[in-house]
C-alpha cells in the first residue's frame, strides 16, 4: 500500500536560485508539483514584495483574456481546445503577449464602439420610418373622418377628441393644431397617457399603434417593444408641457412633416439610410467575427501562460534576497523520496537560464509538524477524499484510506442489500468507468453529475457489494430466487391445506432435508409469515458482528501507530486495556453467537437461550437459566469483573507511569530543566520526547523513526487526569453506544427490503394482477411509474441515506478508535493543480 497506508516522509528544506534562474527553476518544480513552498515574508504587504509589478501585469493581462474571452461567448464562438499544456513562457515573452491583448482589446474596443453607434442610428432611423408609416395613417384616418363629418354633422359629437367642441374634425382647424410624435416602450403607455391627461386637464388628444416587430437595444442587444404615438395640442404652454412629460417617459421624439408629400420624401431618404446603414453593420459584424475566430483558437492556450507566469511570479514573492541581492533564498516541503527528482527540475531550470552558478538544495533540521502527503490515482482518490474530509492525518499516522476502499461499500452494501438494485448502480457507475475519457473530455458544468462522475469507482463497488448482500439475503427487487432448489419440503395433506389458513413446517418433523440451501436465504423465506422475524434475528446479529469486528481492527490499528512512535506506554497503559475491555463486553458475545448457531441445529433450536437476556444477567451477576456452555456462569462473571479492572487501568495506569518515570528521571539527572510548555506527544500527555545523544550543531534532518528517550518533568498534573478521565469515559461508553450504533445496518437492511416490497405489492402488482390485453396495455404505464419510483427512491434517496450511514460508522465509530485527524494537508506548488482549480469555462 506504500504511502497509502502511512504519508509520505517528508523533509524541509532550503534552495538557493540565482536570480536569473530563479524564474526557470520554481517554473520546473512546478511542473514537477512536489514542493510546498513557506512564505518566508509573511508580515510584508502583497504590495510591497518584489515582483509586485510583474503580478499586476499578469492580472491586466487576465483582465484582457476575459474581455475577450466574454465577446467569444457572446459570438457563439466555440473556443479550440487541444488539450495542449505548454510550458510557462520566458519573461521576456510577457512583453509580446502584453503587445498582442493591448493589440486585440483596442480592436475590440473600437469595433464595439463603432457597431453600438451604427446601431443607434439604425434604431432612430428604425424608429423614424416607424412614426412616419403610422402618422401617415393616423392623418388619413383623420382626412377620412372629416370627410365623414360634413356630409353627416351629426358624426361630430362623437367624434369629438380631448380638445372639446373644437375638435379635430372641426373643419379647417385640424390642421391649426400643433404635434408632436415619437416612440415610447409599450409597458408605459397606460401610465403615459394618464399623466397627460392629468397634467394637460384632457385638452390634449394622444394616438398610438404598436410597431410590427421588436426593436433590437443597441446597448444590451435586448429585444424591445415599443409603439409610436403622436400627440395632438394648442398652444405653446401645452406643447412645452407634452414634451417635458414625453422626457420624464424616456420617450424619444422625432420631427414629422405636416404634409403627405414631405412624409413621403423623408420616409424615402430614411430607407436609403437604412439600406446603407446596413451594409456597414454586416461589413463591421464580420470584422468582429475574423478577429473573435482568430483570437478563439489561441485564447485557452493564453489563459495557461498567463496563470503560470502569475503563479510563478507569486511564488518568487515568497522567498527572500540574500544580502548580495542576487540570490534568492526558498524554504519548502517535499517528499524525501523525490529529492532526485526535484534536483533535476532544478538542473534543468538552471540549464534553461543560461546560468552557470548551479541551484543548491539543502535538507534543514526543524521540529516543525511535516504536512502529510499520500500520494492517490484517480481509483484511491475519492476514498482519501472521504477520510480527509472527517480530518487529515497527523504526520505518518496510519491512514484508514487503503481499509475504507473495502469497508466502506461492503457496510453499504449490507444496508442495501438488493441485488437487482445494486445491479442497477453497478452498471451505471461501470459506463462512467468504459466512457471515462470521452465523459471527461466533454468537461460537463454540472454540481450533481461532478459529484456522480467523481465518484464513479466507489459507486461501482457499492454496486457490487449490494450485489453480493442481495444474494445473501436472496433478495433482488423484493423477490427471490430460486437457484439451487429450496430445502424445505412440505409435507402435508390435502385436508391439511382446507382445514387451515395458515400452516407451520416443523424443521424437526421432517419438512426440512439434510443438506441447507447453497447460498444466502432459503427462498421459502419469501412466503413465510414469520419472514420478518426471520431476518430481523439474523441481520441483527450480523450487524453486531460486523460491527464489533471493525471496532477491534481500529483498536488493532491503534497498535501499529503506538508501536511506530515508540510510545510503548500507550501500547500498555491503552492499547492493551482498551482491548480487553471490548472482548469482554462484546467480544464474547460474538463467540456466543457463532456458538449458538453451530451447537443449536433444528433438533434443538426450542433450548437455544435468548442472547440478549443472557448479556443484561451476565451484568447483573444473575445466573443463566439456559446457559449455553457448562461453566457459563463462572466465566461471565470472571469476564465482567475483569472488565470492569479495566477502567481503572485505562484511567489511572498512564498517569502513574509517567509520574514514575518522572521521579526517575530527576534522580538520575537533576541539573536538567525542562519547560512545561515543550510538549511533543501528539495527546497532550505532557511527555516530552528528547534525543540526549543529538548534537546541537548537527546539520542532519531529524529521524522520527528512531528510537528517542522520554524524560518527563513539570507536568500539568490537573490538564493530564482531566483529559486521562475524559478519554477512559469517551471510550468505555463509546463501546456500548458504536456497537448500537452498528445496528443501523440491520435497521436500514430492513427498511430497504420493506420498502422494496410495498412498491411491488403496491403498484407493479396493479399491472401483473389485469388479464388479457387489458393487463398487457395497462403494465406499461405500471412499469413505467415503478421503474421511476425504484430509481428515485430506492436507488436515490435511499442510496444516499445508506451512503451517509456508511460515512458516519467509518468516521465515528471505527476511525475514532485509531486516527486522530490532526495534520494538514500537501498542497505542492503545481500547475496542474492550479489549472484544476481555475477551469476554463464551456464552450
Amino acid at each position: 500500500m506504500g504511502s497509502l497506508f502511512r504519508s509520505e516522509e517528508m523533509t524541509l528544506c532550503q534552495l538557493f536560485l540565482q536570480s536569473e534562474a530563479a524564474y526557470a527553476c520554481v517554473s520546473e518544480l512546478g511542473e514537477l508539483g512536489l514542493v510546498q513552498f513557506r512564505d518566508l515574508n509573511p508580515d510584508v504587504n502583497a504590495f510591497q514584495r518584489k515582483f509586485v509589478n510583474e503580478v499586476r501585469r499578469c492580472d491586466e493581462m487576465e483582465r484582457k483574456l476575459r474581455f475577450l474571452e466574454k465577446e467569444i461567448r457572446k459570438d457563439g464562438i466555440p473556443m479550440l481546445d487541444t488539450g495542449d499544456n505548454p510550458d510557462a513562457p520566458a519573461p521576456r515573452e510577457m512583453i509580446d503577449l502584453e503587445a498582442t491583448f493591448e493589440k486585440l482589446e483596442n480592436e475590440m474596443k473600437e469595433v464595439n464602439s463603432n457597431a453600438e453607434a451604427l446601431k443607434r442610428n439604425f434604431l432612430e432611423l428604425t424608429e423614424l420610418k416607424h412614426i412616419l408609416r403610422k402618422t401617415q395613417a393616423f392623418f388619413e384616418e383623420a382626412e377620412l373622418r372629416h370627410t365623414q363629418a360634413l356630409h353627416d354633422p351629426s358624426l361630430i359629437d362623437e367624434n369629438v377628441g380631448l380638445l372639446g367642441e373644437e375638435g379635430l374634425l372641426a373643419g379647417g382647424q385640424a390642421m391649426r393644431l400643433g404635434f408632436v410624435a415619437g416612440v415610447i416602450l409599450r409597458e408605459r403607455i397606460p401610465a403615459f397617457e394618464r399623466m397627460l391627461w392629468r397634467a394637460c386637464r384632457g385638452n390634449v388628444f394622444l394616438k398610438q399603434a404598436e410597431t410590427d416587430m421588436p426593436l433590437e437595444d443597441p446597448v444590451t442587444g435586448d429585444q424591445v417593444n415599443k409603439s409610436v404615438f403622436i400627440i395632438f395640442f394648442q398652444g405653446d404652454q401645452l406643447k412645452s408641457r407634452v414634451k417635458k412629460i414625453c422626457e420624464g417617459f424616456r420617450a424619444t421624439l422625432y420631427p414629422c412633416p405636416e404634409t403627405p408629400a414631405e412624409r413621403r420624401e423623408m420616409a424615402l431618404g430614411v430607407m436609403t439610410r437604412i439600406e446603407d446603414l446596413n451594409t456597414v453593420l454586416g461589413q463591421t459584424q464580420d470584422h468582429r467575427h475574423r478577429v473573435l475566430v482568430a483570437a478563439a483558437k489561441n485564447i485557452k492556450v493564453w489563459f495557461i501562460k498567463v496563470r503560470k507566469i502569475k503563479a510563478i511570479y507569486h511564488t518568487l514573492n515568497m522567498f527572500n534576497l540574500d544580502v548580495t541581492q542576487k540570490c534568492l533564498i526558498a524554504e519548502c516541503w517535499c517528499p524525501v523520496a523525490d529529492l532526485d527528482r526535484i534536483q533535476q527540475a532544478l538542473r534543468r531550470g538552471t540549464e534553461r537560464s543560461g546560468s552557470s552558478v548551479p541551484s543548491i538544495l539543502n535538507r534543514m533540521v526543524t521540529r516543525e509538524k511535516p504536512p502529510t502527503y499520500h500520494r492517490t490515482n484517480k481509483f484511491t482518490q475519492v476514498f482519501q477524499t472521504i477520510v480527509d474530509s472527517y480530518g487529515v492525518a497527523s504526520y505518518r499516522e496510519v491512514n484508514p484510506a487503503p481499509f475504507t476502499i473495502i469497508t466502506f461499500p461492503f457496510l453499504f452494501g449490507v444496508m442495501f442489500g438488493d441485488a437487482g438494485h445494486g445491479l442497477i448502480m453497478a452498471l451505471f457507475a461501470a459506463w462512467m468507468v468504459l466512457k471515462e475519457k470521452q465523459l471527461m473530455a466533454k468537461k460537463i458544468d454540472d454540481e450533481i453529475w461532478n459529484t456522480f462522475f467523481g465518484g464513479r469507482y466507489i459507486i461501482l463497488l457499492m454496486g457490487f457489494f449490494s450485489i453480493y448482500a442481495g444474494f445473501i439475503y436472496n433478495d433482488a427487487f423484493a423477490k427471490s430466487l430460486n437457484i439451487f432448489g429450496s430445502s424445505w419440503t412440505p409435507h402435508f395433506s390435502e385436508g391439511d391445506f382446507n382445514r387451515f389458513e395458515i400452516l407451520m413446517m416443523d424443521p424437526a418433523n421432517g419438512t426440512f432435508s439434510q443438506s441447507p440451501y447453497a447460498f444466502g436465504l432459503d427462498p421459502v423465506w419469501q412466503l413465510s409469515y414469520n419472514k420478518i422475524t426471520f431476518t430481523n434475528s439474523l441481520k441483527m446479529k450480523l450487524s453486531v458482528i460486523l460491527g464489533v469486528s471493525q471496532m477491534f481492527f481500529g483498536i488493532s490499528l491503534s497498535f501499529w501507530n503506538y508501536r511506530y512512535f515508540q510510545r510503548k506506554i500507550d501500547i500498555f497503559c491503552k492499547f492493551i486495556p482498551e482491548l480487553i475491555f471490548l472482548f469482554c463486553m462484546f467480544g464474547y458475545l460474538i463467540i456466543l453467537i457463532f456458538y449458538k448457531w453451530v451447537h443449536f441445529d433444528v433438533t434443538r433450536a426450542h433450548q437455544a437461550p435468548s442472547l440478549l437476556i443472557g448479556l443484561i444477567n451476565m451484568f447483573m451477576f444473575k445466573g443463566q437459566e439456559f446457559p449455553v456452555f457448562t461453566g457459563q456462569e463462572a466465566v461471565n462473571t470472571f469476564l465482567v469483573l475483569l472488565a470492569v479492572a479495566c477502567v481503572p487501568w485505562i484511567l489511572a495506569s498512564k498517569p502513574l507511569v509517567i509520574y514514575y518515570q518522572q521521579r526517575k528521571k530527576q534522580h538520575m539527572h537533576p541539573s536538567l530543566s525542562i519547560q512545561s510548555g515543550d510538549l511533543l506527544n501528539h495527546d497532550r500527555s505532557q511527555a516530552i520526547r528528547l534525543d540526549l545523544e543529538a548534537d546541537e550543531n548537527s546539520v542532519a534532518p531529524v529521524d522520527t523513526d528512531k528510537e528517542q528517550t522520554d524524560i518527563t518533568e513539570e507536568v500539568n498534573w490537573g490538564e493530564l487526569i482531566i483529559h486521562q478521565a475524559i478519554h477512559t469515559i469517551e471510550f468505555c461508553l463509546g463501546c456500548i453506544s458504536h456497537t448500537a450504533s452498528y445496528l443501523r445496518l440491520w435497521a436500514l437492511s430492513l427498511a430497504h427490503a420493506q420498502l422494496s416490497e410495498v412498491l411491488w405489492s403496491m403498484v407493479m402488482k396493479i399491472g401483473l394482477n389485469a388479464d388479457g390485453y387489458t393487463g398487457a396495455i395497462l403494465l406499461v404505464p405500471v412499469f413505467a411509474f415503478w421503474a421511476c419510483l425504484t430509481i428515485a427512491v430506492l436507488l436515490l434517496m435511499e442510496g444516499l441515506s445508506a451512503f451517509l450511514h456508511a460515512l458516519r460508522l467509518h468516521w465515528v465509530e471505527f476511525q475514532s478508535k485509531f486516527y486522530e485527524g490532526q495534520g494538514y494537508k500537501f498542497l505542492p506548488f503545481s500547475f496542474e493543480l492550479l489549472l484544476e482549480s481555475h477551469p476554463q469555462a464551456e464552450d
